[in-house]
């Protein structure tokens, strides 16, 4: 029965409509596409945390001339949960949020705008560098989730319609 099964499974399988991501690797649909996109700078320490991660996972432009420029704007906000008696806040969110726009360089026509964003929660202690140390790394890692929803759409939109030329 066990065999019958597994047998089954193995012929339906290719009728799936899912297919890998990345497929062909740094030469696939995909690895390519992402290459042909250019970073524009983006403003602020969290800026540039984000800029370095997106050209990081982008890779290298192929290209003089991307096919693309990907726009992004970011909102940085920190507010206070956590508030004791005597109006001391013992606990912090700190929010990241970006809207990005991929933009054709050679119609200038914005094919894709969307949005990413990821929170942490942040222990105020007594003592303030380590509350500024904790709200640096808090930054540090909300960068990475943002630059990694950015590309992982972006990497989809490749699959859809972005084909490289």
């Amino acid at each position: 029965m066990l065999r019958l099964l597994i047998a089954a499974s193995i012929l339906v399988l290719p009728g799936c409509a899912l297919h890998p991501l990345y497929a062909g690797g740094s030469s696939g649909v995909v690895a390519g596409s992402l290459r042909q996109v250019s970073v524009d700078t983006i403003e602020g320490r969290n800026g540039w945390l984000v800029f370095n991660k997106l050209k990081e996972r982008l890779g290298e432009a192929g290209t003089a001339q991307p096919a693309y420029r990907l726009q992004v704007q970011l909102d940085d906000a920190i507010i206070g949960l956590g508030i004791r008696g005597d109006r001391a806040v013992t606990r912090e969110r700190r929010t990241l949020r970006a809207r990005y726009q991929l933009v054709s360089a050679s119609t200038g026509q914005v094919v894709l705008d969307a949005t990413a964003g990821s929170d942490a929660g942040i222990d105020v202690v007594s003592s303030e560098y380590a509350t500024v140390a904790a709200e640096q790394t808090a930054a540090e890692r909300l960068a990475d989730d943002v630059a990694d929803q950015i590309v992982a759409r972006l990497a989809l939109y490749a699959t859809r319609a972005g084909k490289p030329r």
